[in-house]
């Protein structure tokens, strides 16, 4: 088994086989009396879906402006507004894709509202981005019921584990055997993070969820993804993952302006990709360094208990810094990493309240409970990802 890294670290935590398990266990598990979900909780998912809602109406009123604006010879717009509103418009429409995802959508597909009193159907697990409402809710690259179930069970019940599809180290691996300079491979990152929803989340939650029918079938599960639209699982990524969001994101919407002009469509369409690359961007900034680090323990084998499974939700997870409710949005409440990967089905507010308790818990077994700034942990994952540091395991426990 590793050790923790960093020689100049003073605090010799607990090691992995030397945790109290079943003590831990009976302490996360005294937290679950208290907790009772309300509508107080509710409440707070409304605001932050409102704040989601008035980024992306906002940032496409701007793009709008200066589009419609910049098609007229003489409106006086000069092209330092065009580029600041336009870009500013972009980041908006970013900011609220990320909160439709994070903040509104992942909460949301564990349940964590399912038991407020008379809540609508909408806002369950059950109900939330079905059928016709995908195109309310949540159309996005990913499928609901694809992602809720590569994200709430195979990763969550196998963090850090080689059946953990969001096992960075084991999904880069060839990026590490690449035979080009350390640069290039940087840069390789740099692109794949501009574009991994779709790249990444929208082909691997369809072959997660195929996998899991092909198991059932006793099929060899599928180890790479069909791009091709002439394949079964192809012609499934493109008309239920790719089309439904890209003909309506990059084709109806920049459509609307062509009234305008063909160049007001092509404009309204540069910063529709441009505000695409920014939700890209931040949510990759906010969702992968949470699990993958040099200082992240991944695990050869699946827990045995209820007290290892909590165990490894700590040691195998980081926090971001955490504050007011704004800065929470803008880190998709996923800087209660930690939290959430202990109590995945509770409502965003919850880990505001525990954070503080689980905090005690920790420093009662001794165990590192990480929490660094977000900017911090992506250079480590960074590094992680082309192969400069490695990750610690825990083998043959």
């Amino acid at each position: 088994m590793s050790k923790y890294p960093h020689e100049e670290q003073t605090t010799r935590y607990t090691e992995y086989e030397n945790v109290d398990q079943a003590q831990l266990q009976k302490d996360i598990d005294a937290i679950k009396k208290t907790i009772k979900v309300d509508e107080n909780d509710f409440a707070h998912l409304l605001k932050l879906e409102k704040w989601g809602r008035f980024a992306t109406i906002s940032g496409f009123a701007l793009i709008a402006i200066v589009t419609i604006m910049n098609s007229y010879a003489n409106s006086g717009m000069s092209t330092l507004d065009f580029w600041l509103f336009g870009i500013i418009g972009a980041f908006l429409i970013g900011v609220g894709n990320v909160a439709r995802w994070s903040n509104v959508t992942h909460p949301i597909l564990h349940g964590a509202y399912d038991k407020v009193p008379g809540i609508p159907k909408r806002y369950t697990k059950a109900g939330f981005a079905q059928g016709k409402r995908r195109y309310i809710d949540w159309l996005d690259w990913i499928k609901p019921d694809a992602w809720a179930f590569e994200h709430n069970i195979m990763h969550h019940y196998h963090l850090g584990e080689l059946d953990d599809p969001d096992n960075v180290e084991k999904n880069l691996e060839w990026l590490h055997e690449m035979k080009i300079p350390m640069f290039f491979k940087y840069a390789i990152v740099y692109i794949f993070a501009g574009m991994w929803k779709l790249a990444y989340y929208a082909p691997n939650t369809l072959r997660i969820l195929d996998n899991k029918e092909n198991k059932r079938v006793n099929d060899p599960r599928a180890t790479s993804y069909e791009l091709s639209p002439f394949t079964k699982n192809g012609r499934e990524l493109w008309k239920h993952y790719i089309l439904p969001y890209g003909l309506f994101q990059f084709v109806f919407l920049p459509l609307l302006f062509l009234p305008f002009g063909f160049g007001a469509v092509l404009t309204a369409f540069g910063f529709l990709v441009l505000g695409e690359i920014f939700a890209n961007l931040h949510s990759f900034l906010v969702i992968v360094p949470n699990h993958s680090a040099e200082d992240i323990y991944q695990f050869s084998t699946p827990h045995k208990t209820q007290g290892e499974y909590y165990l490894r939700q700590i040691m195998g997870s980081v926090n971001y810094n955490t504050g007011s409710d704004f800065i929470d949005f803008m880190h998709g409440f996923l800087n209660y990493q930690i939290e959430h990967h202990l109590f995945p089905n509770m409502p965003s507010s919850f880990y505001q309240k525990m954070q503080p308790i689980v905090k005690d818990i920790c420093k009662k077994h001794n165990l590192e409970y990480r929490q660094e700034s977000v900017f911090k942990r992506i250079v480590m994952t960074l590094d992680l990802m082309v192969g400069k540091t490695n990750v610690l395991r825990v083998d043959g426990v």
